[in-house]
């Protein structure tokens, strides 16, 4: 029985409503339904395997209740769908078919196509919630992104967190808007052609408001996480802890209409079965897209560069279908910053993001100095599409000690550089919250929680954290409401000087993307990649059947003379970040390229510094 019927209340209409919990560690299970005017206490039937089921009448929309345990103690459902007085308070009854889906025509789109842009919703506007988004969507639309990404909104501890500390997987944060308010987000961007990309925590649940183990073995003592306990994937029991996060998983696809997750530090899921978590994952999600006529796509973070993850199940991989690419970051940003401390130690050199543009993962079986092992394996049997590439997201920003974006540390031109090796990679591209205009405000760390011993852990752990990097300065209170309101994006800056250049440099950048046929086309299969460490430039050349294409990148602070061997013909210049019109000191390329034959495709190019540029072939069609 417990199998057919979702976990939690489900509203069945005519004032009936189904709950269902697993709490195997207890006896009995009561609904506590509460309300300003009195209680109802309604006994639960034990079911087979710990779960407690109930079918009550009288209960609609909107009613409020908690789970008693053994008749003491009282808790919020862990499939609660609202918790809106939050992690401590009642969950309440919610019924999705009240709202109207317009969406009837939307049937996602292929990896491919993505451009992504990463935001948090609390920080992301001045009202920081999902509402306040949908002005901004058709801006984002004209600038080219194809898909938005979350940062996790499950419910957290009060009303200010990057969301990884969420305790109720199922429920939407009630600052944020709410179930409803999430719905009406997605629903206008699938209106507008934008994919919706959520940001899901499958490997701990936060420390506060976390009830988990009053009601089940959802953790496991035989395997420790930065967290704390690892939760409970393949130890007694974990069958229906699978099923919890399958349902939760399956639960966003169906019930949000969310059109991917992406799926936080995969690494720090413990789990040695035979099939493991992640496996179950992806088929149950595989099976549920061609149920909907949908595509839906697990997309994995993971330091381990382990290719396994996003390889068929039927050559021994997860089936999962992309995962970010932290070398490809790396390599990007020491070669920009000349930051060598903590893991960009293991970076610095042209030819690092020559072997990222190449491969995606720069170690893949090579030593690591910063984890004095070898690291990494071969992702030569995976598309070019299943990684994904930025040059600044949440975590590379926030976890720095003063969350400065790259606008702070490096000049505009290195901006520009920046977003020209991320755009016109192979890769999906990945853009972070503001980094399309250049925004100064930081992305610091910011929490809000209630219990004094955590507030002053995580101020410690913060301060700890920091010790490799050796960062000068004082760590932001991550408890302070300052910290949260300095992280706010500055919308205004964009329509002014060298942020509105930036802005419409990111959108020609990205429309260069689409319209020229190699650059659309992601593939490991044809591409050439060359680099020169002594005037620290890069050579990338993408090709279709008909049509080519090759770039230049200048990483050094001067002039670079560099020598280009491309087929003979007549060749158009299609950007160059130095030229006047994006702010640059003046392009020293023309913008032709007459290269005969007998010239036998060699050439030499002279290119300014920390710039760009692309050329394609005029009559290779």
């Amino acid at each position: 029985m417990s199998q057919r019927i979702r976990l939690g209340a489900t509203y069945l209409g005519n004032g009936r409503c189904s709950f269902l919990v697993w709490a195997p560690l207890v006896s009995t299970v009561e609904i506590t339904l509460v309300s300003r005017r009195n209680k109802k206490v309604v006994a639960m039937e034990q079911a087979t395997h710990g779960y407690h089921h109930a079918v009550v009448e009288g209960v609609n929309p909107g009613a409020h209740y908690f789970y008693r345990l053994d008749g003491q103690k009282e808790r919020p459902d862990p499939a609660s769908r609202y918790q809106p007085d939050g992690v401590h308070g009642p969950s309440q009854v919610v019924d999705p078919a009240t709202f109207t889906w317009q969406d009837q025509h939307w049937f996602g789109r292929p990896l491919q196509d993505l451009v992504i842009y990463e935001l948090h919703v609390g920080t992301f506007s001045p009202e920081g919630t999902f509402d306040a988004i949908i002005p901004y969507l058709d801006e984002l639309r004209d600038l080219g992104i194809t898909a938005i990404e979350l940062m996790p909104v499950a419910q957290f501890p009060g009303g200010r967190n990057w969301g990884y500390d969420g305790v109720q997987p199922f429920a939407v944060q009630h600052s944020y808007g709410g179930p409803e308010g999430l719905r009406r987000l997605v629903n206008a961007c699938h209106l507008r052609g934008l994919a919706v990309v959520l940001d899901v925590v499958y490997n701990h649940l936060g420390p506060e408001g976390n009830y988990f183990a009053d009601f089940a073995p959802f953790f496991t003592d035989a395997y420790l996480t930065p967290w704390g306990k690892a939760i409970n994937f393949d130890g007694p029991d974990s069958d229906d802890v699978r099923r919890f996060f399958v349902e939760n998983a399956t639960h966003w696809f169906a019930e949000f209409h969310v059109d991917a997750l992406r799926l936080d530090a995969i690494h720090a899921i413990k789990d040695f079965s035979a099939t493991p978590f992640l496996q179950e994952l992806a088929t149950a999600t595989h099976s549920l897209a061609e149920r909907l006529n949908r595509r839906l796509h697990l997309i994995a973070e993971s330091d381990l560069n382990d290719a396994r993850v996003i390889r068929s199940p039927e050559i021994g991989g997860l089936g999962l279908d992309a995962q970010w690419s932290d070398d490809f970051h790396h390599a990007l940003h020491s070669l920009l910053t000349g930051e060598r401390a903590g893991y960009y130690q293991d970076f610095g050199g042209v030819g690092h993001l020559a072997r990222a543009f190449r491969e995606a993962f720069v170690y893949s079986g090579q030593y690591s100095p910063f984890r004095r092992c070898r690291h990494g394996n071969s992702p030569r049997l995976n598309s070019a599409r299943q990684f994904v590439v930025c040059s600044q997201n949440h975590d590379q920003t926030g976890n720095r000690m003063l969350g400065e974006r790259l606008s702070q540390l490096v000049a505009f031109e290195s901006l520009k550089l920046a977003a020209g090796a991320v755009l016109l990679s192979p890769f999906v591209p990945l853009l972070f919250m503001g980094e399309e205009y250049g925004e100064t405000a930081p992305f610091q760390y910011f929490t809000s929680h209630s219990d004094r011993a955590l507030i002053e852990a995580v101020r410690k752990g913060r301060r700890e954290e920091f010790a490799t990097f050796n960062w000068q300065g004082e760590v932001p209170d991550p408890q302070a409401e300052t910290t949260f309101l300095r992280s706010k994006l500055r919308h205004h800056l964009r329509r002014d000087g060298h942020h509105r250049a930036l802005w419409e440099f990111y959108r020609e950048l990205i429309r260069l993307r689409a319209a020229l046929p190699p650059l659309a086309h992601l593939s490991l299969e044809s591409i050439d990649v060359a680099s020169d460490e002594e005037t620290k430039t890069l050579f990338v050349r993408r090709w279709t059947q008909q049509d080519q294409v090759f770039m230049l990148f200048n990483f050094g602070d001067g002039e670079a003379v560099v020598p280009v061997r491309v087929q003979p013909g007549q060749w158009r210049k299609e950007m160059d970040s130095s030229e006047q019109r994006w702010l640059g000191g003046g392009s020293l390329l023309p913008q032709q390229l007459s290269l005969e034959a007998q010239a036998q495709g060699e050439m030499t190019l002279t290119i300014q510094r920390r710039a760009f540029v692309v050329f394609s072939r005029e009559d290779a069609s």
